[in-house]
């Protein structure tokens, strides 16, 4: 199949291309240009954007389910509903719960997957937990948390699904089991974590790539005891999560953020299964929490942040209001963390990549989302 797509505006190549036009043959990009396109468009797109499809590496659920013990029908309505969001490919995301049960939810996943739906794509599984800080566990369930043992990590890897894990580097084992996992091939994020900046460098040279949810869960930037986020803003190894609600982190923050790590930046929901749906209650990893009418999940019972209710979209317009250039922010949504998860076929508008795509509203909100050429959702 080809089509032909010009658009007034595009953004590939890390800048912006106005008027431009794309071109894909059988779900793979063959053309990106500038100007108008030779021949007629299949499609001509008046006003926005169009960009890469967006790559959330922490999705917890959403639509009202939890991944992580929700049935088949929630996995279909996640991954048929997310491009609503501008989502083409993510991480689904499980939080700290007892060994055997992450493995038992592991299994059951991968029996899952051959059946879901077209709509976005999945990337293998985020394990956030359970080898995480008590003193900086947030909603997670301190009763569950555990050093990641050898045995652990064997039983946790079993599947192969695993692309990602948030693990405190400080615990008994931390730096062992960064080694162990990115010699397994496995993206480790430091996060829930009370380490020092100086431990965090130590899980950077033993191999850990990314810090979980910048400035949320973490020892922060003290001027004489800098911890985890002091050294995923100035450590070129690091590309820190960043969840641009305005809630989890404050709008001059999320600036500082974006100039002190400039490039490395990786936009994130931490969507919960409350994303999308009214005020009410939901669950996050077998916890109950509450969506209020504003602002973000909170664990019920206390004001602990619990996930968030965030679009991606919704981030890079966010990024965008305060005062972040455009190509910066979609960046941060779809090439750094492709790249980071290892797949340079993603996150990018340019020859032989993927033809997932996204027409971005000049309100930044997704009018149009493609998944290998193939049109999987379309504002009315």
């Amino acid at each position: 199949m080809s089509i032909l797509i010009a658009a007034d505006r595009l953004i590939a190549d890390g800048r912006v291309l106005g008027p431009g036009y794309a071109r894909v043959e059988n779900g793979v990009i063959a053309e990106v240009g500038e100007g108008r396109p030779e021949g007629s468009p299949d499609l001509t797109l008046s006003g926005g954007t169009l960009v890469p499809g967006l790559v959330d590496l922490q999705v917890n659920g959403y639509y009202g389910h939890d991944l992580v013990d929700t049935d088949e029908v929630g996995w279909h309505t996640v991954v048929r509903r997310l491009p609503e969001t501008g989502v083409t490919a993510f991480l689904p995301t499980f939080i700290t719960a007892p060994v055997k049960v992450l493995a038992d939810a592991l299994r059951r996943t991968v029996t899952l997957l051959p059946g879901l739906p077209t709509g976005s794509r999945v990337l293998g599984v985020h394990l956030e937990g359970p080898f995480l800080s008590e003193k900086r566990r947030g909603a997670h369930n301190a009763d569950y948390l555990v050093d990641p043992t050898p045995e652990a990590l064997t039983a946790l890897l079993e599947t192969g699904l695993v692309q990602m894990v948030t693990l405190a580097p400080e615990r008994a084992g931390g730096l062992d089991a960064v080694r162990a996992l990115t010699d397994a091939g496995v993206l480790v994020s430091v996060g829930h974590s009370d380490a020092t900046a100086e431990q965090v460098s130590l899980a950077a040279d033993a191999g850990a790539r990314k810090v979980t949810h910048l400035f949320n869960g973490q020892s922060g930037i003290h001027h004489r005891h800098p911890g985890v986020a002091a050294q995923a803003l100035t450590d070129e190894r690091l590309s820190p999560g960043l969840i641009v609600d305005l809630h989890h982190v404050a709008p001059v923050v999320c600036k500082l953020a974006f100039e002190a790590a400039a490039g490395r930046i990786v936009l994130v929901t931490d969507a919960a299964s409350a994303a999308g749906m009214p005020p009410g209650r939901y669950e996050l990893g077998g916890e109950s929490i509450d969506l209020p009418a504003e602002g973000p999940p909170v664990r019920v019972g206390g004001d602990t942040l619990a996930g968030s209710a965030l679009r991606l979209d919704a981030a890079i317009g966010n990024a965008v209001r305060i005062g972040i250039d455009l190509v910066t922010a979609v960046d941060a949504a779809t090439r750094v963390p492709a790249d980071l998860i290892g797949r340079p076929d993603l996150g990018r508008l340019e020859p032989g990549a993927a033809a997932d795509l996204l027409w971005l509203g000049e309100d930044l909100r997704a009018r149009r989302t493609w998944v290998a050429g193939q049109t999987v959702f379309q504002a009315s």
